[in-house]
């Protein structure tokens, strides 16, 4: 995952309440750490998981999802401060997706129709419109490297993408056990990499949906943490509208840092 806190919170991005779940059915086992406590061993389960999760989404049709996430803010002094919000996916593949976000001081949309990405702030009454590539998947990407925003969840796509560039990042990874997300039955994982410690619930069974995701922040000594989890929508219903940005007419037009 990418600056995990800063690309779920820049949009964002991916506030929540979070569900009680399970105990593991039997204790976690974790990889013997190596020289100096640094884990470098990922399981070739956990990493199937992931790669498997992946896939499946990339392979989805129409669907929405609703994240419900938790963030810590950390103050000046060490304070955390928690904050919350919802963010709704809308997405239709491979070339269209609407990303409304409400948090409690923030909130953006994000609509991109295969050819334009549009950044809407409606409290504040702005909007920014940028050429995009014709994919998802290249849009995740190009707004990403120009204009430094990191939409959310578009790390839950890459695991299964060629040469395996995301799992290279993790340090260690592994099965904790089976636990119960919001009356779900999945499989709880838990990685590590460099500046972060994650956990994520994958739904057990041919739907491997990702449940619930917890991201804590290691290189701030406060470990601030971000908590979501996902209900998921496989048959939505759209109409010719849903990706089409209409601003309204107290709007503003500004353009995109890099534009």
């Amino acid at each position: 995952m990418t600056s995990p806190l800063l690309a779920l919170c820049a949009a964002l991005a991916l506030g929540m309440a979070v569900p009680a779940a399970s105990a593991p059915a039997a204790p976690a086992h974790k990889p013997p750490a190596a020289a100096g406590g640094m884990v470098r061993d990922v399981s070739p389960e956990s990493a199937q998981a992931l790669k498997r999760m992946s896939a499946y989404l990339a392979a989805l049709g129409p669907f929405q999802v609703t994240s419900n996430a938790n963030l810590d803010l950390v103050l000046d002094d060490g304070e955390k401060i928690q904050t919350g919000g919802v963010t709704t996916y809308k997405v239709k593949g491979p070339d269209a997706f609407v990303i409304s976000t409400a948090w409690d001081r923030q909130s953006r949309d994000f609509i991109y129709d295969g050819k334009h990405l549009t950044v809407y702030a409606p409290k504040l009454g702005f909007y920014a419109t940028a050429a995009a590539p014709p994919t998802i998947r290249q849009t995740l990407q190009a707004v990403d490297e120009r204009f430094g925003i990191q939409l959310p969840l578009a790390d839950l796509f890459r695991w299964a993408e060629p040469g395996g560039e995301q799992l290279n990042k993790l340090t260690s990874g592994f099965l904790v056990g089976q636990a119960t997300v919001d009356g779900v039955e999945t499989d709880q994982y838990a990685f590590r990499q460099e500046s972060a410690d994650w956990q994520i619930w994958i739904q057990r069974g041919d739907q491997p949906l990702p449940r619930k995701v917890v991201i804590v922040d290691r290189k701030d000594p406060a470990h601030p943490q971000f908590v979501a989890t996902l209900d998921w929508d496989l048959h939505p219903t759209f109409t010719a509208d849903t990706f089409a940005f209409k601003p309204p007419a107290d709007a503003h037009a500004i353009r995109l840092a890099g534009q």
